[in-house]
């Protein structure tokens, strides 16, 4: 009978196991050799007794060193009460060994596979079959499992069907540059490789579809972060006759449904935040609710473009505040601060403002003695103090644990790139303009607000969607606004705008990032560590050695000259 070696319990008492794994750990006490076998469900133990095997038996154990691939036969018996391991799920039994076979020997490993691996990334990503063996490791990817097969019911439970759309598909401008796939058929022409199924699910809905979804594979030739690859997986839905709220409800289910995955248990309507009032109380779109400090607006207590944070009793030393003095200075702010004693605040903003002034801030910032306020002036003071807001929120104390979800909506359509001196969507080209808005779309484009949402979960965006256009006319007339001309629409976009004739439904939807959820679910740092094989910062491949040069020959059929 086989078994997997994490598995084995007293209900095996008596019974002769078939057991493969790698050999995790070895112990010789002379007579009796002890071998801690491992797969991907866990260890348990198996004893060599000299006395009990035959002498060949015993000298393959003797063989044996780390890593070593094998497979086993034994009989399952309690441990005396003196060696059990509470630490071991299986530490009450062990494999009194009968057989055993050497599938394949281990060198000599790069590094040590334990828990707390010592190695540079770089090496665990070059081996990454071997770093992939740790058990934190495979609880990851147990965890993604997991949460991909929550994911696909829940969704069909909800009457949601599983449609895959092309890899292989037409380069649109959606944001970041596009992966290009050179066409041997037709030389001189490329396929691009999805940055997200956005065209197609939306020919869905025009196709009568009506609630789709796709665990989508997808790849964006973009500048890498922590949170971020070239290629990613992401949690992708449209559907048909449906407003925000029916989104807003779908996704706060789905992941209470992810979450259950890890035992924790959240409630369902999430707070939801305007985008403007996120910028002013955070300084971000994408807040951390888990540190509940806000930024305050000075503007009628002080002067225009003047904001601050207060920290309640904080450990400021001199040398910290300098350095964010410092800091600020280099991006052309004023920084000051208060220390609230009593009656008597101490700032050098007295001398600006007057005593009374800075005294009145007390009331309003609802300061107590022993606060810090810091006060920065100038255009990017909101980007600042958000930055200082978690810094120093984490490193001063203010940071709660657990997980705080919210929805940020009534998002610009539309923001102005000064580099090409042209209007760009905030999101894509495809999010409907609010219906009280659209009249200002020609005129006045920065006054027309979308039907876009994002969901943030302690800091991280991990999903964003809208109301998409369905009509022809709108479409047209922001593509015109962002500078997209009619003949090249139409060459772009032609086949789309071509559907929106043929009675397409309202719809919207939205794309959940799975990696980044998989992340945080797992208490990660970077998204790196959930992939099975990931890309490095320079979007390498470690393992394979891609990118690579390709040959001549390849490349002549292709079509192509390198230069």
């Amino acid at each position: 009978m086989r078994k997997y070696c994490g598995f084995v319990s007293k209900e095996d008492l008596g019974k002769e196991l078939t057991l493969y794994g790698w050999v995790d750990f070895l112990r010789d006490v002379g007579n009796l050799k002890f071998i801690i076998l491992r797969d991907r469900e866990g260890i348990v133990q198996i004893v060599a007794d000299k006395g009990k095997i035959k002498e060949e038996v015993f000298s393959i154990v003797k063989s044996l060193g780390l890593e070593d691939c094998i497979k086993i036969k034994g009989e399952v018996v309690l441990r005396d009460e003196k060696n059990i391991n509470p630490k071991m799920k299986t530490g009450e039994v062990e494999v009194l060994l009968k057989e055993i076979e050497i599938l394949s020997k281990s060198e000599t490993l790069p590094f040590t596979i334990e828990e707390d691996v010592k190695a540079q990334e770089n090496l665990r990503f070059q081996y990454r079959y071997l770093d992939l063996r740790r058990k934190k490791m495979q609880e990851v990817l147990k965890l993604r499992h997991l949460a991909l097969q929550k994911t696909r019911n829940y969704l069909s439970e909800k009457g949601f069907w599983e449609i895959e759309t092309p890899i292989l598909t037409k380069s649109t401008p959606e944001g970041a540059r596009d992966f290009l796939v050179p066409s041997r058929l037709q030389k001189g022409k490329f396929y691009a490789l999805p940055q997200s199924p956005q065209l197609f699910k939306q020919l869905c809905m025009v196709a009568g579809i009506d609630r789709y979804f796709q665990i989508a594979r997808c790849f964006r030739d973009e500048d890498l972060r922590a949170d971020r690859q070239p290629e990613f997986t992401q949690i992708d839905i449209e559907a048909s006759f449906i407003n925000e709220e029916f989104i807003f409800d779908l996704i706060e289910g789905l992941l209470i449904e992810l979450f259950s995955l890890i035992d924790l248990k959240i409630e369902k309507n999430f707070p939801r935040l305007k985008f403007k009032e996120a910028m002013e109380k955070y300084g971000t779109d994408k807040p951390d609710l888990r540190i509940p400090l806000e930024i305050k607006n000075l503007k009628e207590n002080l002067s225009e473009n003047t904001y601050c944070i207060n920290f309640p009793k904080p450990n400021f030393s001199r040398k910290e505040l300098d350095l964010l003095k410092e800091r600020a200075e280099k991006e052309k702010l004023k920084f000051s601060y208060i220390k609230w004693e009593g009656d008597f605040p101490k700032s050098n903003l007295i001398n600006i403002y007057g005593e009374e002034k800075i005294k009145n801030l007390k009331n309003y910032l609802n300061t107590d003695n022993q606060d810090l306020t810091i006060v920065v002036s100038g255009e990017n003071s909101l980007k600042f103090l958000g930055e200082i807001r978690i810094e120093k929120g984490k490193e001063k104390g203010f940071f709660i644990e657990g997980f705080k979800p919210l929805w940020i909506f009534d998002f610009p359509l539309l923001e102005w790139n000064d580099e090409e001196k042209r209007w760009d969507p905030c999101h894509h080209p495809f999010t409907s303009p609010t219906e009280d808005t659209l009249n200002f779309l020609e005129k006045e484009p920065e006054k027309v607000k979308a039907r876009a949402y994002d969901i943030v979960l302690n800091g991280y965006e991990i999903g964003g969607g809208s109301i998409r256009i369905n009509k022809s006319n709108v479409q047209r007339r922001l593509f015109n606004v962002i500078g997209i001309s009619e003949e090249k629409a139409k060459e772009k976009f032609g086949f789309l705008l071509e559907a929106f004739k043929y009675g397409a439904p309202p719809h919207g939807g939205i794309a959940m990032g799975f990696d980044r959820i998989v992340m945080l679910l797992a208490g990660l740092q970077s998204i790196r560590d959930c992939i099975p094989f990931p890309k490095t910062t320079a979007g390498t491949c470690l393992l394979t050695s891609s990118p690579s040069e390709v040959e001549e020959k390849q490349l002549k059929e292709l079509g192509i000259k390198l230069e």
